[in-house]
This record gives structure tokens, C-alpha cells and sequence, in this order.
């Protein structure tokens, strides 16, 4: 539930209104967020709570390489799964404390508990970690935007917190625009980072080569949309014939 939805309901955030009027919300849009890439391969990251919620942030901290433990007395049946088949920790119990969050990078908690999701938080921000309760904003230092993902490609789209249904509307809209050739195209292009890094003296000849291909004639998009990439691997290996120095 979007913390939209709280006003004249019972206050979940650590302002403890006791009946929700918005104080925690009305700055959001003019908060201006820092949009990053975080690499979570083989850091620990901490799911609390098991049901859909912490099933769909749990998988997606997986597909970012993250190791997951969750913390939850119950789960879902599909975070049991993941958790028999040895791709995350499950710990079946309730949140204990700051000595959960020991060696943690990250902490995502969806529990249905207010006094645990502002213990949850208040015991990250003493420790400086990423926390985020979720559609609780003022309890989160950090926000998770829409993802649109394919292959080494992501898209972020973010409203702030405003609404998560204009971003989801926006994914996929984006989606249908930006589809597999892109990504395969980052791929093709990845390949030939090592020759450009390795032959190309500075970052201005490295920048024109690579734009020459995204930007030339014929276009690559056009070419892979058509099927053809070995047309795509020609414009590349003759970008690469126009760009290399000449032999002193």
C-alpha cells in the first residue's frame, strides 16, 4: 500500500500521529534522490518478513547475485523453496535486534509490525546502512525504483514514491521500446571494450568510436531489429579499421 493510501488511518512511521495526516509524505516529491547502481554480488543482504512482499524483494536482490537471509516465523511456500534449495537463508523467527544486522549492507523489511519496522530503521540508521521499509517512505534511506531488465541492460524508473502504478505504466511502455536488441547491442559492444581501451589513446577517441557505431549509418538497432548481426559485427570491425591510429 502506497503511504498515499494511510491519510486518516492509523499512523505506521516513527512520527506516531497516531491517525495518518501525511506529515511524513508532503516532502517527498521535492526530495531530491540520488539514483545509483549497487553491485550486491556476494554481499550480505537481509529480506525481513516472508510473505509476497518480501518474496518479491527477496527475488529481486537474487537476481542481482545478492546472499540473501530471511527473517520471518512464516513465509510464503515460494520463499521455503528458495530457501530447501540452499539460494537463500531463511532464520524462522522474529526480527531480534541490531545483532541481525551485523555485517549487513542492506536491510529490506515488509513486516505488518509499526514498532518492528521502526526498530528495523532506526537500528540501520544508527549503523549508516541502506535500509527500506516498504511503502513506508519516511522510513527508508534509500527508495527501489520500477526495473525494466534485459540481459546487461536496466532501465530505473522512479516517481519519487508518488505512484507506483505511473512507473509500472512507464516500464512498460519503455519495455516495448527498448527491447532485446538493445541489449544484445551492449553486448556486442562490451566485446570490443578491451580492443578500444587497448588501442585507443585517449577517452575522446574511445568516446567517438563507440558513437560512430550507435550513432552511424546504417543504424545497429535497425540492423539486429532485421535479424542480421553479423551486419552489425561488419560495422563494428570496420569502426575499428577507421579508428586505429596509423603506425608511426
Amino acid at each position: 500500500m502506497p503511504a498515499a493510501a494511510y491519510e486518516g488511518k492509523e499512523c505506521v512511521c516513527q512520527f506516531k500521529r497516531g491517525v495518518c495526516d501525511q506529515t511524513c509524505v508532503r516532502d517527498m516529491l521535492d526530495t531530491p534522490f540520488y539514483i545509483a547502481c549497487l553491485k550486491l554480488r556476494g554481499r550480505k543482504t537481509l529480506v525481513i518478513g516472508g510473505g509476497a512482499l518480501g518474496l518479491e524483494k527477496t527475488e529481486g536482490l537474487l537476481a542481482c547475485d545478492g546472499d540473501v537471509t530471511v527473517i520471518s516465523p512464516e513465509v510464503v511456500p515460494a520463499v521455503a523453496e528458495l530457501a530447501a534449495e540452499g539460494s537463500i537463508a531463511w532464520e524462522q523467527r522474529e526480527y531480534a535486534g541490531p545483532e541481525d544486522l551485523e555485517g549487513v549492507f542492506m536491510v529490506i523489511a515488509c513486516t505488518d509490525d509499526t514498532d518492528t519496522n521502526i526498530k528495523i530503521y532506526e537500528d540501520a540508521e544508527r549503523r549508516a546502512m541502506l535500509v527500506n521499509i516498504v511503502d513506508v517512505p519516511p522510513l527508508c534511506n534509500f527508495i527501489l525504483p520500477a526495473i525494466l531488465r534485459t540481459g546487461p541492460l536496466a532501465i530505473a524508473i522512479s516517481t519519487a514514491g508518488a505512484s507506483p502504478a505511473l512507473a509500472k505504466r512507464m516500464k512498460a511502455e519503455i519495455g516495448a521500446q527498448f527491447g532485446e536488441e538493445y541489449a544484445r547491442l551492449a553486448v556486442l559492444l562490451n566485446q570490443t571494450r578491451g580492443w578500444a581501451k587497448g588501442t585507443l589513446p585517449t577517452y575522446q577517441d574511445r568516446k567517438d568510436f563507440f558513437e560512430s557505431i550507435v550513432n552511424g549509418t546504417p543504424d545497429p538497432i535497425a540492423l539486429l531489429r532485421a535479424g542480421d548481426e553479423q551486419a552489425v559485427l561488419d560495422l563494428i570491425a570496420k569502426a575499428r579499421e577507421q579508428h586505429t591510429p596509423a603506425a608511426a
